[in-house]
C-alpha cells in the first residue's frame, strides 16, 4: 500500500482530547486515535484513570484526566493540566452526553409532565457540556496551532430525523449539529482557518443509556428495537468500533478540507424510507 496514503490517515505526533472518554463509545473512540499515533488524554468525570491503565496495558499512550464538562472552570483546569503534559492539542472529541429516564415520555410519564429539570439536564448535558463549553476552552488553545486542528462532536440520528419519546435529547442534538456547522464557519473565518469542525451521527448503539428502551428484561428486543433493526438496512445495532474510522478520517490530514459537515454512521438508518 502507498505509504503516502497511509500517512494520510496516520495521527502519530498528535494529541488528542477526548471527553467523555470513559463511556463505551468514547473509550473505543480513544483506543482508535491512539492506534493511529495520537497521544491520548482521557477526560472524564470518573472511571478515567482505568480507562487510561487499559490503553498503557496494550502499549498505547493515553493518560486520565477529570473533567467534568457541565462546570466551566473544571473544564479550566483540566485543559491546563493537559497542556502542561503536551503542549499542544491538535484533536478534540467532545464524546460527554446522554439521555435521562425522566426526560422521556412513557406510559408512566406524559409529555406535559416531564420535569423541567430532567429536559434541562439533558440539553446541558449533550449541547453546553457535549459541545460547547469544551470547545470554548480547548478551543482557545487550537486556534493558536499554526497546523490547525479537528475537532469532533458527537450528534445522533435524532438531528436528522426526531425519535418519539425523547424530546430533550432530540433537541439538543439537533443544535449540536447546528452548532457544529456554526463553530466551523466561526473558526475558519475569525481565528484558523486550518481548525475544522465537525461531527458525526452514530445511528442505533447500545449503550447503558438507551438499553432499557431497546432491549427488555429477557435480552429480547423490545417493540422500538425491532422497529430500529426493521428500518436499519445493515440490519444491526452499531457497535463501538463502527465509530473509529469516520474519527481518524475527521481527525487526520485526509479530511484537511472537511469541515461544517455532520456524518451518519447508521447502518443506512437515515438513507432508508421504509419502502
Amino acid at each position: 500500500m502507498n505509504k503516502e496514503i497511509i500517512d494520510l490517515f496516520s495521527l502519530d505526533g498528535m494529541n488528542a482530547v477526548v471527553t467523555g472518554a470513559a463511556g463505551v463509545l468514547g473509550f473505543s473512540i480513544c483506543a482508535g486515535l491512539a492506534g493511529a499515533g495520537a497521544s491520548v488524554a482521557i477526560a472524564d468525570i470518573k472511571n478515567f484513570k482505568e480507562a487510561a491503565e487499559q490503553l498503557k496495558k496494550k502499549g498505547l499512550d493515553a493518560e486520565g484526566f477529570y473533567i467534568d464538562v457541565l462546570k466551566k472552570d473544571k473544564i479550566i483546569e483540566c485543559a491546563k493540566e493537559i497542556m502542561e503534559k503536551y503542549k499542544k492539542i491538535d484533536i478534540l472529541v467532545n464524546c460527554a452526553g446522554g439521555n435521562l429516564k425522566e426526560a422521556t415520555t412513557s406510559p408512566e410519564l406524559s409529555f406535559f409532565d416531564l420535569p423541567v429539570e430532567g429536559l434541562e439536564r439533558v440539553v446541558a448535558l449533550n449541547l453546553f457540556g457535549g459541545a460547547i463549553l469544551p470547545s470554548q476552552v480547548f478551543g482557545r488553545e487550537m486556534v493558536k496551532n499554526p497546523d490547525g486542528g479537528s475537532i469532533i462532536n458527537i450528534s445522533s440520528m435524532n438531528a436528522f430525523r426526531p425519535l418519539t419519546r425523547i424530546p430533550g435529547y432530540s433537541a439538543a442534538k439537533a443544535a449540536v449539529s447546528n452548532f457544529t456547522q456554526w463553530l466551523a464557519v466561526h473558526f475558519a473565518m475569525e481565528y484558523n482557518k486550518l481548525l475544522r469542525v465537525n461531527a458525526i451521527a452514530p445511528g442505533f448503539f447500545l449503550t447503558q443509556q438507551n438499553r432499557y428502551l431497546l432491549i427488555d428484561e429477557n435480552n429480547d428486543l423490545t417493540p422500538r428495537g425491532k422497529t430500529i433493526i426493521n428500518h436499519t438496512p445493515m440490519g444491526r445495532f452499531g457497535e463501538p468500533d463502527d465509530l473509529i474510522g469516520s474519527c481518524i478520517w475527521l481527525a487526520s490530514r485526509a479530511s484537511k478540507f472537511v469541515t461544517g459537515v455532520v456524518i451518519p454512521v447508521d447502518g443506512g438508518f437515515n438513507a432508508y424510507s421504509g419502502v
